[in-house]
């Protein structure tokens, strides 16, 4: 039985901000992906309840495979109408096959366990190629009318940052973010580059302790805290000039400035970056896998594929990093270390007079204690 307090969010990245350990997280997450998991495990939810698939097999997505080694109970698909019965605090309770809103039956239920997550990543990856097809086809209709991306010259938005000759750091909250950002924290200490936080990749940064020098984005999974901090904000318009998210700005009462632009958020940092002349440019978390678009809800990726044709060869991406190299101690080394450390403290006590009547004495004491 599985007892707690619903927290609940058709967005799952905004439900996150506000789960407490033993929660239980009520989302509406078709696919759940990779990163969105990774945040419901570091709260330590009791269980997730999800109202769509949280694999359906269409493309190996992982989020549920991280829930489950994370020993996180997923009871999943529960429906639209079931999702709908359950508010934010309600009291469930979770039997083997049953769910109780505030003592009131709801539905039936299926746990999502690892063998049916093994069974569904399996038939994922049987239908990658036809899923690879579409998104290919999607990207390249995109990029035939989008090219203007790399051949027109941009219109940059006024910025205050300077960029001209040196590193610029863009961190994206994207796969194994936080561990790439790990990896590289001795670049950043000794560089010192431009720091620009995409979106929630800006509260990434906050974590660490290095505060953005800019905030690009979307402003919808970006904390009121990181926007206060930083030095500028950007905000990621439609190529018609509608922007949603500078409303948010105006009642936070800060100053920002738009970027209309086709593409995404973290391919307007990269386009800000080469456009003002940055030496290189170094990314953390960014998306250039289909998955990870497929993750994201994007059909293509051509917006993206086109930004890095054009500003690629400025570009070191750091994913994976972390896995690249794992500073792992070795035996030999322990050994090694000890046998340096013994060397002068043999030295110095065959040198001192005190230190070896010490020993004399001590081993004096052991033959007494052993009778010798």
């Amino acid at each position: 039985m599985i007892r707690g307090r619903a927290k609940k969010d058709n967005r799952t990245k905004s439900l996150i901000k506000r789960l407490m350990p033993g929660d239980i997280a009520v989302i509406f997450h078709q696919d759940l992906d990779e990163v969105a998991a990774v945040h419901l495990a570091d709260r330590k939810v009791k269980a997730v309840i999800n109202g769509a698939q949280s694999i359906s097999g269409k493309y190996p997505n992982y989020g549920p495979k991280i829930l489950s080694d994370a020993g996180i109970p997923i009871i999943d698909d529960i429906g639209q109408k079931a999702f709908e019965c359950i508010k934010e605090n309600d009291y469930l309770e979770v039997s083997e096959n049953t769910l109780w809103v505030n003592n009131k039956f709801i539905c039936h239920i299926n746990f999502l366990d690892g063998d049916m997550i093994e069974r569904k990543m399996a038939e994922a990856r049987e239908n990658i190629w036809e899923v690879l097809r579409d998104f290919i086809d999607n990207t390249l209709d995109y990029a035939a009318k989008e090219r203007d991306i790399v051949v027109a010259p941009v219109v940059l938005p006024p910025i205050k940052t300077r960029m001209e000759k040196k590193h610029v750091l863009i961190v994206i909250r994207g796969r194994n973010y936080l561990e790439d950002l790990k990896a590289i924290r001795s670049y950043i200490e000794e560089v010192r580059p431009v720091i620009i936080g995409v979106d929630g990749g800006g509260d990434a940064l906050l974590e660490f302790g290095y505060r953005p020098h800019l905030v690009v984005g979307d402003m919808d999974s970006v904390s009121d805290e990181c926007l206060k901090s930083c030095d500028e904000i950007i905000v990621h318009a439609y190529p018609d000039g509608r922007c949603p998210g500078m409303q948010r700005i105006r009642e936070l009462d800060l100053n920002a400035v738009k970027f209309p632009f086709a593409g995404t958020s973290e391919d307007i940092a990269l386009i800000l970056a080469y456009e003002n002349k940055a030496e290189l440019i170094v990314t953390v978390g960014s998306h250039t896998s289909m998955v990870d678009f497929l993750e994201k809800g994007r059909k293509g990726m051509a917006s993206t594929l086109l930004v890095r044709m054009k500003v690629g060869y400025k570009i070191v991406d750091a994913k994976g990093v972390s896995e690249l190299y794992k500073n792992r101690i070795q035996p030999s080394y322990v050994a090694a270390l000890f046998v340096s450390a013994m060397f002068p403290i043999l030295l110095v006590a065959r040198m001192s007079p005190q230190i070896q009547e010490l020993y004399r004495l001590l081993a004096l004491r052991i033959k007494l204690l052993l009778g010798f």
